[in-house]
């Protein structure tokens, strides 16, 4: 089962609900931004415990969608790594929005290694994404600017 996005309407919030209304997808772009997962198997260890199956869908329609990029490792060719594209790294404020937002009114105890996220983020915003975009410019798409 491939995912393809299907859009319902021409509305532009109904084309993020399109690529994000699923519970995975914003999951591993979070991973791909804070925690450095990278391979396929990296993100099968995330806490939330994803699929096979819809962890490959996934990775497949954020490819499709151009959000991530897959390549060869340099150190390890044989192995798949995973980049974000510049438009993947333009989702930062819409991933912190949503951390923030959920910080502020999840009804649940909260990890307190939350922080470690959007911490620095409700200090100041503005800074702290200008230093986060940089770096993941820099990890992510090295010289391909």
């Amino acid at each position: 089962l491939l995912l393809q996005v299907v859009m319902r309407s021409d509305c532009p919030l109904n084309y993020g609900v399109e690529i994000f209304g699923d519970k995975w997808s914003l999951l591993i772009i979070r991973d791909l931004m804070f925690f450095g997962k990278r391979s396929y198997n990296e993100f099968l260890q995330s806490k939330e415990g994803i699929a096979t199956n819809i962890l490959k869908d996934r990775l497949t329609m954020l490819e499709k969608e151009k959000i991530i990029q897959k390549q060869k490792d340099p150190e390890h060719k044989q192995k798949i790594i995973y980049n974000l594209t510049q438009k993947g790294i333009d989702l930062l404020p819409v991933v912190v929005a949503i951390g923030l937002w959920s910080d502020q009114y999840a009804t649940i105890k909260l990890n307190p290694d939350r922080d470690i996220i959007i911490g620095e983020a409700k200090q100041n915003r503005r800074r702290w994404m200008e230093r986060m975009m940089k770096k993941l410019r820099d990890e992510h798409l090295g010289n391909e600017e």
